[in-house]
């Protein structure tokens, strides 16, 4: 959509957001640079605490007379959702300008031993969340003209990581959504891309930073060795849904400091300590 507001200082006036997985970590990073930029954001999460208190930094932020506005919202909820991307139109005034699906969740053990929940539990928010705020979101880019949607995918969506499977097919899985969904959105002038970071301080990750020996195998396969921080995601995200990037879409792009160059980290210990012989491919006799 043609943004007759925009100004040098204030590239993004006059446009809304709707980011999911806003109330933290890189989510919430990409709600600040839009917001920075003159955008108003809706942003949404699970936990309405956490949500206030990301609002309340993001309206400290906010140029321009830009909105901020909290949805509590199961991305995994078709209802919750279609309701979510409701208020962010009515946030932003005139349609919905970009999307970022950010919501996800992780988890660690052998699949002989995953149970449907907890495959239902992580395939649920990553791929269906992205699935459906793509569905009713692009839906809303498509009838004010046109956007951009970015979905928050991983290294794990194009690196094997052992004991991660349900999150590493959910996020190949994403990869796969977005560029099918481009190809499908091109004639509306929405654009559909995805990232993939690697090791990012994050809370979800909050586990994995406390241990030298995973943390310093990360890096060894970095040619740039270090660990990510949201604001490297989130410049990514805001390149993707500007005018800049006006003629990319279908991408999935990497961020990892080289990470998908070599391979995944080594999560076997971890895994042996809580699974015994199920990490080594032996199957309990109790396998749910």
């Amino acid at each position: 959509m043609t943004n007759t507001n925009a100004s040098p200082q204030l590239p993004l006036l006059g446009r809304s957001a709707f980011i999911t997985g806003g109330g933290s970590g890189i989510g919430l990073e990409c709600a600040r640079h839009l917001a920075r930029d003159g955008a108003s954001v809706t942003i949404a999460g699970r936990s309405l605490d956490r949500l206030e208190a990301a609002r309340s930094e993001l309206e400290a932020v906010a140029a321009g007379g830009a909105v901020v506005s909290a949805v509590s919202c199961e991305v995994n909820d078709e209802q919750q959702v279609r309701d979510a991307v409701a208020q962010a139109v009515a946030t932003g005034g005139e349609g919905l300008d970009f999307v970022v699906a950010a919501a996800g969740r992780g988890g660690l053990g052998p699949l002989i031993t995953t149970t449907l929940d907890e495959w239902d539990g992580i395939v649920g928010t990553n791929l269906t969340g992205t699935f459906l705020t793509f569905k009713h979101a692009g839906a809303a880019l498509a009838r004010s003209g046109g956007g951009a949607m970015v979905a928050i995918s991983s290294i794990a969506g194009v690196s094997t990581h052992r004991f991660m499977i349900p999150y590493c097919v959910s996020k190949a899985a994403i990869d796969a959504l977005v560029q099918n969904l481009a190809d499908e959105l091109g004639v509306a002038d929405v654009r559909v891309n995805s990232v993939r970071p690697g090791l990012v301080d994050t809370e979800l990750v909050g586990a994995v930073m406390t241990d030298e020996t995973i943390v310093g195998d990360y890096l060894d396969q970095m040619p740039v060795r270090r660990v990510g921080q949201v604001g490297d995601v989130a410049g990514l995200v805001r390149f993707l849904l500007g005018p800049e990037s006006g003629w990319i879409t279908g991408e999935n792009i990497s961020i990892d400091g080289g990470h998908h160059l070599r391979r995944g980290p080594n999560f076997g210990g971890v895994a042996e300590a809580f699974f015994g012989d199920a990490a080594l491919g032996v199957a309990p006799l109790d396998t749910p």
